[in-house]
């Protein structure tokens, strides 16, 4: 008689799912070990990688960037691939645009080195944090900076008591308190909308802080944790995107799996397992100790079953309404869902229109701006600027001369910006670009308090008359029941060791608990397990790779 293969079924064709079901189908295909299938509750495959086409560029509406190629298996699989290279344009060819325009609220365009120097506190602070400060050459004014984190976190007010419970939100805003109390107060600056040099240094500090909002997901950086900041691992080298697209590199990972191995369209109801040695199912199939149930309502059974779906999909599948695990997992497992943080992020496309003479130079014309605003409270903003505009840090072409412009949302303004229609996204940017670009504007210097008494200077094609768009896209991850979010972040009250949580399976092979119970029946991979690269498609690559090598170790260790 022919012994019956293990069969494993991966939940979700992301980049974790395929990169296990590569890595065991590649791995035992010569000898055929085991009975592989993956399934898909979405129409596409990729996941969280979903590059698409707009205004005749490719676009990401998901994961963008390769962040770091020195070690990145992205980035290796990108270049075996030749994804690297492209004759069509595509977002972000030019890496981090140069020489951003940064205009405060009401048009007044601030000098490099006013900027610069409120930028070089916030990196230097967010360096300390991570603990990424390299041996080099550092300028007299980052030794203070480096300094002055020091003397920070030493006396930085925790949030909840243990020094555990501190934030980066917390750390950031007391920092930047002693940064003032350690220089000169500040002039009022005359003629500039009631801006003082501290309300400027405040809102290009506010403008940072929107921008690592988006980096991490944590739509309040109170919530993010201190001490796991100095966990997270980049690699090193430059950050990039992919010529022809994220989704190239999903597809050579799937590229190997026979056809219908990857079924779609196959959403996940409830998972069924056996937790306790010699329990039955209560179907008569011991034999296959996983129950999958699906929500068209027909079954699957499986010996092992790798679950990547995203933590929010976790969140939501742990509470009390859900049931979708039967039992349900054990408090360890749940405790660390519910403690980490899974936010959310969205990008927002405009496509520019064509001047009405038919030149086709205006999109030169638009600069990679960035944006500081007034204080919520100020009775200086614009009224008709739109709350959800307000912690957006910037609005740029998606490469230079690009007649679409791309624009990051993240917390509560990315799920407003899902609810809104083309008309209201068009209007509230049109709106804000009108208060920072449509009028003639006055540079504000950092070596004085006045206004300097240049030529007054406007944009012209990107005044309030000419700005127009023709149509906008946007993501709309936060309401997306197959993911219900963007991707995870340590938040304070966690901590790493609920990432390696998440990661363990269940039952495990080395506890007394699974004595006697079938092994490893729910595993589970994706960027929220991973303890140093979570948030990033490589920690969901290393995911995968790891949960299909604890199968494959097992099996071999049990001599099939």
């Amino acid at each position: 008689m022919v012994a019956k293969k293990p069969r494993v079924v991966i939940i979700g064709a992301g980049m974790a799912g395929l990169t296990a079901a590569n890595k065991l189908y590649t791995s035992s295909s010569s000898n055929d070990m085991f009975e592989l299938c993956v399934v898909e509750g979405g129409t596409r495959i990729g996941g969280r990688i979903n590059t698409s086409e707009f205004g005749g560029d490719r676009i990401e509406m998901g994961a963008t960037w390769i962040h770091g190629i020195g070690g990145s298996p992205v980035h290796k699989i990108a270049q075996e691939t030749h994804s690297l290279e492209s004759e069509q344009p595509w977002e972000c060819m030019d890496g981090f645009l140069d020489e951003p325009k940064t205009i405060a609220e009401g048009g007044f365009e601030l000098t490099p080195s006013l900027v610069e120097s409120i930028s070089t506190l916030f990196k230097s602070l967010m360096d300390y944090a991570q603990g990424t400060r390299i041996e080099r050459k550092e300028s007299s004014e980052e030794v203070n900076f480096y300094k002055l984190a020091d003397k920070t976190c030493k006396i930085c007010p925790r949030n909840g008591g243990g020094p555990e419970k501190l934030s980066i939100g917390s750390f950031l805003r007391k920092a930047l308190n002693s940064y003032w109390d350690s220089v000169k107060e500040q002039e009022q600056i005359e003629g500039c909308d009631n801006w003082s040099r501290k309300l400027i240094e405040e809102a290009i500090f506010a403008m940072h802080e929107n921008i690592q909002r988006t980096y991490t997901s944590a739509g309040d950086l109170l919530t993010l944790d201190f001490a796991a900041e100095s966990e997270y691992r980049m690699f090193p080298g430059d950050e990039i995107t992919i010529a022809k697209g994220y989704l190239s590199v999903i597809e050579s990972l799937a590229s190997v799996l026979p056809h219908g191995l990857i079924q779609l369209d196959r959403k996940v109801a409830r998972i069924e397992w056996q937790p306790e040695a010699h329990q039955s199912n209560g179907h008569g199939c011991a034999d296959r100790p996983v129950r999958i149930h699906f929500c068209d309502g027909s079954i699957m059974l499986a010996d092992h079953v790798i679950v990547t779906v995203s933590l929010g999909v976790l969140k939501a599948g742990i509470g009390p309404d859900s049931g979708m695990f039967n039992p349900p997992l054990p408090t360890f497992k749940t405790e660390a869902i519910s403690r980490l943080g899974f936010g959310v992020v969205n990008k927002l496309f405009l496509q520019l229109s064509s001047r009405h003479d038919g030149r086709d130079d205006d999109y030169s014309r638009f600069p990679f701006l960035q944006m500081a605003f007034h204080r919520p409270d100020s009775e200086w903003r614009h009224k008709k600027i739109p709350w959800w505009m307000r912690r957006t840090a910037s609005l740029s072409p998606i490469y230079k001369n690009s007649g679409v412009l791309l624009s990051w949302f993240a917390g509560k303004e990315a799920l407003e910006l899902e609810t809104l229609s083309d008309e209201e996204i068009i209007d509230g940017v049109s709106t804000t670009i009108s208060s920072f670009l449509s009028q003639p504007r006055k540079q504000m210097s950092s070596n004085s308090h006045e206004v300097s008494n240049g030529k007054e200077k406007s944009l012209g094609s990107v005044g309030e008359s000419r700005v127009k768009f023709t149509k906008v896209l946007k993501s709309k991850w936060g309401n997306d029941p197959l993911f219900l979010g963007s991707y995870s972040y340590v938040a304070v009250g966690s901590s790493g060791d609920d990432l390696d949580a998440l990661a363990e399976p269940l039952p495990s092979t080395d506890t007394l608990e699974s004595a006697g119970s079938p092994p490893l029946q729910i595993l589970f991979a994706g960027e929220a397990t991973h303890r140093t690269h979570y948030s990033t498609t490589h920690g969901a690559y290393f995911s995968g790779l790891r949960e299909a090598s604890r199968l494959l170790q097992h099996y071999r260790r049990a001599g099939v």
